[in-house]
This record gives C-alpha cells, structure tokens and sequence, in this order.
C-alpha cells in the first residue's frame, strides 16, 4: 500500500486546543510561504468541538502560516511519523492578525523589553494523568509509580528533545495515574510553544502505546487537581538576570517584586485566561494544595505566586536559577494569551511602582463567570489582548458556561476530562 507523507500546521486557539489543517508534505515549501486557508470562525471552535459562539459567522478568511522554527518531526515504529508545525495567524495579505494569540503574546514581550528592558524567561511545568497505568492506589513520587507507566516517560522525553524541547524533569505525581513533565526555561514566544509541543507529543506518545492522557484540571469531584505551573525569570538588555538580589527580602530584586505585585493586583482578571474552564475553580477551592488566595509565599506551594529555592552557592550562578512560579493555572488555557496577560499584569506592577508588601490577600475568583467579570473590567486586559479579542473572548467563555447549564459538577469534570 502505497502512502503519500502528510504536515499538519496548527493553532493553540481561544479554547486551549492545537487545531488546523494538514497537506501533503511535498508542498511544504509552497507552505511555509502561504500557508492554509481558514475560517476566522475556526478559532471560535468551543472546547467540545461545535460551534457555541462566534463574531464572525461564515464570513471570512485568514492564513494559518508555519512557522519553519517549530517544526516538529518524530518518527514512531510500526505507526505514521508525527509532523507538525506551529502556525500564524494572518490577513490574505499577509499581514499581523490581531486574533493570533501568538502575536498577542509577541506583542506582550515588546512591551516589556520596550518599556523595563526585559527579555522573559519561563518553563511549563504540566500534570497529566496516563490512562496505560493499571488501576491502583495513589502512589505519590514512589519509584514504583514510575516504574508502572513503562515506557511512556522515556519515549515522551526523547520525542521532546528529538525536536528541540529540552526536557528538565517527568515523575511520577500525587494522585492515581498523575504525572508531571517540565521543559527547561525558554526565551520569549519559545516558552508557549514548548507548552503546546509538549502536549500534543504527550498525547502522540500515548496513542501509540494505545492509550491517551488528560490535561483536564479535574478529573472527578474529590479527585487530585492537575495543574500547569509557569516558571519565570527575566534578562536584562546585557543578558544578566534581574530577579535576584541578596540584600532584600525573600533575595527578590525591587523590578522583580513590583511585576509580582502587578500579577497579584490583577489576579481576578488574569485568571479568566490561566484558568480558563469551569472545573479550573473546583480546582482553586480552599483546603487543596492549589491556591486559593492572590498571595506571593516563600516555597509556598499553595501560594498565587511561590519564591522557589535554590541551590547553587556561586552568586552568579544564584542568580540565574533564581525564579518565581505561578501556579494559577491549568491546561485550559491557551498559554500564549496567558502569557501575554501575565506579562501585562506585571509591567503595569513595574511602571505603576506596585508595593507587594501593601497587597492584602483577597481570595481567588470563586467561578469561571466571576473571573470573566473581573476581567470585562480590567483596562490591563484590554491593553494586553485588545479590545476585539477581549470581548470576543469574554463571549466565547460565557457561551461555553452557558453550554454546561443543568450539568452537576461530576458530569461537567467528564466532559472536560473527556477533551483535555
């Protein structure tokens, strides 16, 4: 049986999921210049798949455009190689389109370099849960919990660095099945697109061993949360990092703790695209090990933001380990546009001299309409997103709440444990 090779090129879109088209491989060069055509709508897909809501209707067209440095080619015995590519949002003209999220996110880390002289720094870290694990009792980080998902780590983390994603750690996590994987600290755009990367070969991994993992924040009520951790630093105009700084408290430099107060000040708002699904606040509930509060904590687990450790004893080195992890988020959210809040939230805390230390702790968002709400009202958001995709976005979430109306809280964890 003969078969022709296929390129699939695709777009982390407004509901988290990498979607787009494929073409023969033999065009890829043709591709990488024009791209494929699309809908505008198609980045409207809801997170189960119809169409809840959309601006544009079937009016419309735009270009998913490859991007050659995300090409990612990973061959599997026995099976068809997974190839794809990150794409590009653009008008027929070739032009910026303002619903790309990867622009939105570019666009984000112009303005911080433009105005602190900041280059970001950040890491994934993402919790899955693997369906190819016997059934068992919760096995926290036991090496024999690692030992029982076989293969599935060490073919993930070879996929990973086959295409440039340097893997750090993958380890066996808190609940039944649940797993971590984290890529090593990226610069700028490169960050979201190891996130998506990672994903998407963590699923092709597992289709080929004959099973699948979820992303999803819950998988049932009473369940053990999964989470996605951002990790972040930043360089200055020299390539320094500018985070540390030993003669102040918790050795956090006075630029690095202002950005955190301006994530902490925006918190609400920001959550609506970090945790961005209905389930992401059964997972914010107090009494977990997630927070529930916009605090900032010293190797605090269940803080907003946690001061992580290091090691190192050169201080040099000290300095570029030094990070901050945000840990309001989950794989709901597209990680460009959360990016791209993130950023905004804390360049408003830099030029707006934000004190972290006249910050009260207030607590999360209690659903996924509240934080919509809160973010509806947040000029921050408007800057970072523009104001079309705001209230396109703010749409589109409210449509998938309404979508999920009269479900209790097990059935609407299936669903979504069902599609992440």
């Amino acid at each position: 049986m003969e078969r022709e090779p296929i390129v699939f090129v695709g777009t982390s879109d407004l509901s988290g999921h990498f979607r787009g088209k494929s073409f023969p491989l033999a065009d890829l060069p043709d591709r990488l210049q024009r791209g494929v055509n699309l809908a505008p709508t198609n980045l409207f897909l809801s997170a189960f798949g119809p169409l809840q809501y959309t601006p544009f209707g079937t009016i419309g067209e735009v270009l998913l455009i490859p991007d050659a440095t995300t090409r990612v080619r990973v061959p599997f015995d026995g099976s068809t190689s997974e190839h794809f590519f990150l794409g590009d949002i653009r008008t027929l003209e070739n032009e910026t389109r303002e619903f790309c999220p990867r622009h939105i996110l570019r666009r984000a880390l112009e303005r911080l370099h433009r105005e602190a002289g900041m280059t970001l720094v950040s890491s994934f870290e993402q919790e899955m849960v693997y369906s190819g694990v016997e059934s068992h009792p919760s096995q926290p980080y036991e090496l024999d919990a690692y030992r029982r998902q076989g293969i599935f780590g060490e073919a993930l983390l070879a996929a990973m660095r086959q295409v440039g994603v340097i893997p750090d750690s993958f380890l066996a996590e808190y609940g039944a099945r649940q797993y971590e994987v984290t890529s090593a600290p990226a610069l700028g755009l490169r960050a979201a697109d190891d996130a998506v990367i990672t994903r998407e070969l963590a699923q092709a991994v597992a289709h080929r061993l004959g099973h699948r993992v979820s992303f999803a924040p819950l998988p049932q009520v009473g369940g053990t949360t999964t989470g996605t951790h951002i990790h972040w630093s930043f360089l200055d105009s020299h390539n320094q990092p500018t985070l540390y700084d030993d003669t102040r408290q918790w050795q956090l430099s006075e630029i690095g703790s202002r950005f955190a107060a301006g994530i902490l000040q925006h918190l609400a708002a920001l959550c609506a695209l970090t945790a961005a699904s209905v389930p992401s606040y059964y997972r914010l509930r107090p009494g977990g090990w997630a927070p529930s509060q916009n605090n900032i904590g010293l190797y605090d687990r269940g803080a907003a933001i946690r001061i992580c450790s290091i090691t190192a004893r050169e201080r040099a080195a000290r300095a570029r380990q030094f990070n901050l992890e945000f840990r309001v988020a989950d794989a709901t959210a597209n990680p460009y546009l959360a990016l791209a809040m993130m950023v905004s939230a804390g360049l408003d805390g830099v030029t707006a001299c934000r004190d972290i230390t006249l910050l009260a702790p207030q607590p999360l968002p209690a659903s996924l309409g509240a934080a919509l709400d809160a973010l509806e009202r947040s000029e921050v958001a408007a800057k970072a997103l523009g104001e079309p995709v705001l209230a396109a976005y703010l749409q589109f979430k409210r449509a998938e709440i309404a979508s999920l109306e009269g479900l209790d809280e097990n059935e609407i964890c299936r669903r979504y444990a069902e599609v992440y």
